[in-house]
């Protein structure tokens, strides 16, 4: 899960300079794209914070996409940092200074996962059992689960590899690999969540007899985890299994290297998700709807009604019809 050193061996020994220099060119290109994609995906969720923390009511379901943002701001600032240290000679950055971002980026990206299950868990449960939901949801849940997950997916970024050197000079080489496993299988149970709650939402919604009728939450939701199943889950996976295979041989550094464009892709994703599913069938172009309004539109959970403008005009329209057929 972390980036190694794959990134710092750009020596030309063992081989051509022609190859190293073509290797050294990939590798520029993969650092710009992950910077534009970035810089592209941090004002999107700067304007999700500051709408959902400043500018509207929270609910139970804002709360998580509040923090569901703010984990994709910190991984997007630290692969922003990560990539202009690449820029530069490795020798001149401290190497205390690249560990603690890279665990901050780990940190950031355990952190959405966890949200992003959480959310997929609970809008499952009250789908399946609306009224138990209704009832006897605690009123700050959503809170609380948010700050668990944050003190749990510190902890599991400190324990996890990127620290492992450190926490040699305390623990036996065991305990630092138990310390692996059990932030491997943190990401599995996370993993299989998401999976299990959205196909039985979406089954929930598709199929049976008491269908759930589906809301611009819905869509949402199923586009955030649709993104991160095809972009953010390969981070995970991808470099949690390489570390095992192998902790220092370039043979797979333009996958690591794409894993972590993907990653950044995910996060600038989902603001882009968020206005899109709230201006759809809205001609916001036309209206011009504030991003507050359009924000607001995608996290609805009742089901699609007609503007009451447009109501107006087609029974206008239907009234004219009916008296041009009676005369």
């Amino acid at each position: 899960m972390t980036v190694t050193a794959w990134e710092t061996n750009l020596t030309p020994t063992n081989g051509s300079d022609q190859a190293f220099y073509e290797h050294y060119t990939a590798f520029i290109i993969l650092q710009l794209l992950r910077v534009v994609v970035a810089l592209v995906g941090l004002p999107g969720n700067a304007v999700v914070l500051w709408l959902l923390g400043f500018r509207m009511r929270r609910n139970a379901f804002s709360v998580y996409i509040l923090n569901l943002a703010g984990a994709d701001f910190l991984f997007l600032c630290c692969q922003i940092i990560l990539s202009l240290c690449s820029f530069f000679y490795f020798s001149l950055v401290p190497s205390g200074f690249y560990t603690f971002i890279i665990a901050v980026s780990v940190f950031a990206y355990i952190s959405g996962l966890s949200f992003l299950s959480a959310i997929s868990t609970e809008r499952c449960l009250s789908a399946l059992w609306p009224l138990w939901y209704r009832c006897r949801r605690p009123k700050h849940l959503s809170a609380i689960t948010c700050a668990l997950l944050w003190a749990l997916s510190l902890l599991l970024s400190i324990l996890e590899k990127n620290f492992s050197w450190r926490l040699l000079d305390f623990f036996s080489p065991s305990v630092c690999q138990v310390f692996d496993i059990i932030a491997s299988a943190w990401l599995i149970l996370l993993f299989v969540l998401l999976s299990g709650s959205s196909l039985a939402l979406m089954t929930r919604l598709l199929c049976g007899s008491h269908r759930v009728p589906p809301t611009r939450l819905y869509v949402t939701l199923g586009l955030t985890v649709l993104v991160f199943l095809l972009c953010g889950l390969p981070f995970g996976i991808t470099f949690h299994v390489l570390f095992w295979i192998s902790n220092d041989n370039n043979s797979f550094f333009h996958l690591s290297m794409m894993v972590v464009l993907l990653s950044c892709v995910n996060s600038c994703a989902n603001p882009i998700i968020y206005f899109f599913v709230g201006s759809f069938r809205q001609g916001w172009w036309k209206q011009r709807h504030t991003l507050r309004l359009v924000l607001q539109r995608a996290l609805q959970d009742t089901p699609e009604v007609d503007e009451p403008g447009e109501s107006l005009r087609r029974e206008t329209l239907a009234m004219s019809g009916g008296s041009l057929g009676q005369g």
